[in-house]
């Protein structure tokens, strides 16, 4: 199909005036579709918006495979239309907790993408910095509301272990001399780093849960 076939199959079966120009400009990412455009488009594609977004990587596009009109998710998520509208825009989550959890559940998002995308990442990261050079069981709860998603058990587990980790890097760290100083008495910071990187080694000890049997 040319882009002139797939602008008139937009007009015909949408009643959608989209020039061959325009058809041509999405297909070199010089440009991208609107909500209503992108329905077209793959209506005359004969395929889903999914099939032409890809990875999805907003809560625009994840909402736009799911096939769902932006009032029907704030509906579902029990948040005004307007401040959801803002949400997408933003990336910032203005709503509750348990709000944020029915969105993850009606959208399909994964625990990382659900942090992610609402803008939640640096509140998680903080968690997981006490929990791990900390008492790690006060942290659960918290640390499970935002994830509600994850069995409470699950979060148990790698909230341990970031304790551990952290802890035995710390401890090794104060028998390490960098000799490279002129001084050669400088410590290797292991826990600070560890900290430093406690989002990652969070994700990477659920994708190792996940893939258990």
């Amino acid at each position: 199909m040319t882009p002139a076939h797939v602008a008139y199959g937009m007009w015909a079966a949408f009643g959608l005036r989209i020039t061959p120009e325009t058809i041509a400009s999405w297909e070199l990412q010089e440009g991208s579709p609107d909500e209503t455009e992108l329905a077209a488009l793959a209506g005359a594609l004969w395929c889903s918006p999914a099939d032409l977004l890809g990875q999805p990587r907003s809560l625009h596009e994840y909402r736009l495979v799911r096939g769902m009109a932006l009032s029907d998710v704030a509906l579902q998520a029990g948040i005004p239309t307007a401040q959801y509208a803002e949400v997408e825009r933003s990336g910032r989550w203005t709503g509750t907790d348990q709000q944020a959890a029915v969105l993850a559940a009606v959208l399909g998002l994964s625990a990382r993408t659900h942090i992610e995308l609402t803008g939640r990442h640096g509140k998680l990261a903080d968690l997981l910095r006490s929990a791990a050079s900390s008492r790690w069981q006060a942290y659960v709860k918290p640390v499970h509301k935002l994830l509600p998603k994850l069995e409470q058990s699950t979060v148990e587990r790698i909230l341990e272990r970031l304790h551990d980790e952290y802890h035995k890097r710390s401890f090794s760290s104060l028998s390490w001399i960098d000799t490279s100083t002129e001084t050669g008495s400088n410590s290797v910071d292991a826990g600070r780093q560890y900290l430093d990187q406690v989002t990652e080694h969070f994700w990477t000890h659920l994708d190792a849960v996940e893939r258990q049997p």
